[in-house]
């Protein structure tokens, strides 16, 4: 029997609340779902070797979209009218489920989103691009459109449940530089002081945290390097890749660099001293 699942997680005391469902190939290539970062060419094979050997996605795609009063209104009239299937806690992450198999409520689910201009990643790149290609290869054998490999497993989120999370970045080294000369190469384009706490998050855009030598400073960009014209170039990712990782560590492409490693912020700042 086709159904939804509402998939809610508690952490906190935070919750945000999605709709487990399956999202088409045809839209990720159609642009209908957005993605905001390149995937690494390794990482993106071996998702898709995971997929071809086990013939089964084990992972969701986190998807995002702008909220919709009647999705939201729908989906929480029928937790308040049904039993959950699944409840557990791990990790400190409780995680409650339930189903929705009646046919009149999947179908207003589907109407509803039908009207949704587009989804958004937020995680999950290498995986829906990895799904995608596993799909398209697939499609050359069969060309049925129902077939399931034309779609990928998903979990849709509205954007007020979300919490925005750093996402760090870890160099393995100073490009050569002794401690000293690269702090004084950062000061070219940020006003560099020793960080007020340790570790240290920053408390606002335009402001990064730094770790090396066993002290975390606080980087405030040079006023030159935020004015610009150019939105994407003044966004802060732009900014730290623009101004310190290529010119001065010659990471020139995140993506295939392997001396660059990405950190999710849900791990904490432990985690990065732990890695320096």
């Amino acid at each position: 029997t086709e159904c939804f699942y509402i998939y809610r997680q508690i952490m906190d005391g935070r919750a945000q609340t999605g709709l487990v469902s399956c999202t088409s190939i045809d839209d990720y290539q159609n642009n209908v779902i957005k993605k905001h970062e390149f995937t690494r060419p390794d990482k993106e094979q071996d998702r898709i070797d995971h997929i071809k050997a086990l013939q089964a996605q084990t992972g969701p795609i986190f998807q995002t979209y702008r909220d919709s009063p009647e999705i939201t209104r729908l989906i929480n009239e029928w937790i308040d009218d049904h039993q959950a299937v699944y409840a557990f806690t791990a990790n400190d992450v409780e995680h409650i489920c339930w189903v929705v198999d009646c046919p009149r409520t999947i179908r207003t689910l589907v109407e509803l989103f039908a009207g949704v201009d587009h989804l958004y990643i937020a995680d999950g790149h290498h995986r829906s691009a990895a799904a995608t290609r596993v799909g398209m290869d697939m499609r050359k054998g069969n060309p049925d459109p129902e077939a399931e490999f034309n779609y990928f497993l998903s979990v849709l989120f509205p954007a007020s449940d979300l919490k925005i999370w750093p996402y760090n970045r870890v160099v393995a080294d100073l490009n050569d530089f002794s401690e000293e000369a690269f702090l004084k190469r950062v000061e070219e384009n940020f006003i560099l002081e020793k960080a007020p706490i340790s570790p240290y998050e920053p408390e606002e855009r335009k402001l990064f945290g730094m770790y090396v030598g066993d002290q975390w400073y606080k980087l405030t960009p040079q006023p030159e390097v935020v004015q610009v014209d150019d939105i994407v170039k003044g966004l802060d990712v732009a900014v730290l890749q623009d101004h310190l990782l290529a010119p001065i560590l010659n990471i020139k492409n995140p993506r295939r660099d392997e001396r660059i490693h990405f950190v999710g912020g849900i791990r904490g700042l432990k985690e990065l001293e732990r890695r320096v």
